[in-house]
């Protein structure tokens, strides 16, 4: 069930009406938005399974798709209960053990075992000798990348000690399948969510009335930019990159950025609306981060959650940057590299990553030299200087060059996409001119600042509520002007 879909409307709607009439019994109203959860996430999966070679009939694989994330859940209540009462060390890395070696054995059967298979493959092939592996006929379940960082994140910080378990199971089993961040994040942390879920929500109506807008941004952002974009210039010269010019795959690569960001932070202005409709508050995901300086401040602008989800349980585990230069350098390549693979199991996600990796350490490294990073965020905050601006653009144009392998289907895609802007020709004779204006308004709207979005959000929140249904359903209108006959699959769900 896409986001973009009046289907998604109507389930919105019904949803909000039985949760508020709900809003005081404290178990079916839980019960309920599990329910709803669980039934919003089996009806995408079994929509999408039909135009899938999956091994089993469509309603069977979304079972079991529903099921991984039902038996993954329990185990983790228990085990997060569980260790709240274990004291030794060994039983409870046992614990900790149970459940992390399920969720990366779920990633293992369902996103990797196919790229590994293929890997082993083509390196004995190299060497002269067939191997014959086992592929698996499966298809990637929605989500399973997001609810398994948010889970994971549960038990490690109760194994920590830095959070207690969760005292309610169906307040566990909701904040893992809540259905606005269950597809495609914002990536939430039981800190932030569980506490929510035990309190009864408040009937905030300037709260639901940002929630509203949000919704209208965001579907905004990604019909009339992102699909817009998606159909009129990238699908078609990601696809054959050698069929079009140098200025063609170049504009592409362009497009390609601002439909990414459209798209994904479209998508979390609508999870982080249809949240706060219920009176919940998921964290924010995009800060203009085309706006960034150098690569460390793009990830503390992009992709928030799945950015500080890396920091805290994987680069600061592997040692930060307390173990001197060299250490750094290493800890953020592999951060970077485990990140990429986490997008996709391809090499060009790992190439994606690793050049993110290395463009981080060649930052840390310049702001060693500088005097520290605190230094050089100070130097960079002081104004749209002639450095700061072609910090700005070099910063952009290696984004730019390393969407291309993320766009890419194939490494030999992207070769050929590069290989057309180097050696192409530099007239725009396949795509229209419109995507210009459209590519380049997205951009300037980077550089608003960001009070101006917020003073237009306040004024809508302060009109009458007749005169915010008016400004929503004229949002509707447009929408259904610009939307396409099939609307564009959300680049993130993916993943």
């Amino acid at each position: 069930m896409l986001f973009n879909s009046p289907l998604y409307g109507a389930f919105l709607v019904g949803a909000w009406v039985v949760f508020w009439l709900l809003r005081r019994l404290r178990v079916p109203r839980a019960l309920f938005l599990v329910a709803a959860s669980y039934g919003f996430y089996f009806y995408g999966t079994w929509d999408a399974a039909r135009d899938e070679p999956v091994p089993l009939a469509p309603v069977h694989w979304a079972l079991m798709c529903l099921g991984v994330i039902f038996v993954g859940s329990t185990i983790d209540y228990f085990v997060g209960r569980a260790l709240g009462r274990v004291k030794s060390r060994a039983g409870r890395n046992a614990l900790l053990l149970t459940s992390v070696v399920y969720y990366l054995g779920v990633l293992a059967v369902f996103k990797y075992w196919n790229f590994a298979a293929d890997s082993f493959a083509s390196l004995f092939s190299t060497l002269g000798m067939h191997v014959h592996v086992t592929r698996l006929r499966l298809v990637l379940p929605f989500g399973i990348s997001f609810f398994t960082f948010e889970t994971m994140s549960y038990t490690i910080d109760v194994w920590r000690r830095e959070l207690p378990p969760a005292e309610s199971y169906l307040d566990y089993l909701l904040f893992v399948c809540f259905f606005p961040h269950l597809v495609a994040g914002p990536i939430v942390r039981p800190r932030q969510m569980l506490p929510q879920l035990a309190a009864e929500p408040r009937a905030d109506a300037g709260a639901q009335s940002r929630g509203l807008w949000r919704i209208a941004t965001g579907l905004l952002k990604k019909i009339v930019v992102g699909d817009f974009l998606a159909q009129a210039i990238v699908n078609r010269v990601f696809a054959t990159p050698e069929r079009f010019t140098a200025l063609e795959v170049l504009l592409a690569t362009y497009a390609y950025a601002v439909q990414i960001h459209a798209d994904f932070s479209g998508y979390s202005d609508v999870a982080i609306g249809s949240a706060a409709l219920f009176g919940y508050e998921l964290p924010e995901n995009f800060d203009a981060p085309y706006v960034s300086t150098n690569l460390q401040e793009f990830w503390h602008r992009w992709h928030i959650s799945l950015s500080t989800w890396l920091r805290d349980y994987l680069y600061k585990p592997l040692g930060g940057s307390r173990g001197g230069a060299l250490a750094t350098y290493r800890n953020l390549m592999i951060t970077m590299v485990l990140g990429g693979l986490w997008h996709g199991a391809s090499w060009n996600f790992v190439l994606w990553g690793a050049l993110h990796g290395g463009a981080l350490a060649v930052t840390r490294m310049v702001q060693r030299a500088r005097g520290g990073a605190e230094a050089a965020r100070a130097g960079d905050s002081a104004g749209w200087s002639a450095g700061r601006v072609l910090a700005t653009l070099a910063t952009f144009h290696f984004v730019c060059f390393a969407w291309i392998f993320f766009r890419a289907p194939t490494f030999e895609h992207a070769t050929l996409a590069l290989g057309q802007m180097a050696h192409g020709a530099w007239a725009l004779d396949h795509v229209t001119v419109r995507v210009i204006p459209v590519v380049a308004l997205a951009l300037v709207i980077h550089f608003v600042p960001r009070d101006w979005e917020a003073r237009m959000r306040d004024a809508f929140v302060s009109t009458p509520a007749i005169v915010q249904g008016v400004v929503l359903a004229a949002a509707a209108v447009a929408l259904h002007v610009a939307a396409s006959a099939k609307p564009e699959p959300f680049v993130y769900g993916q993943f």
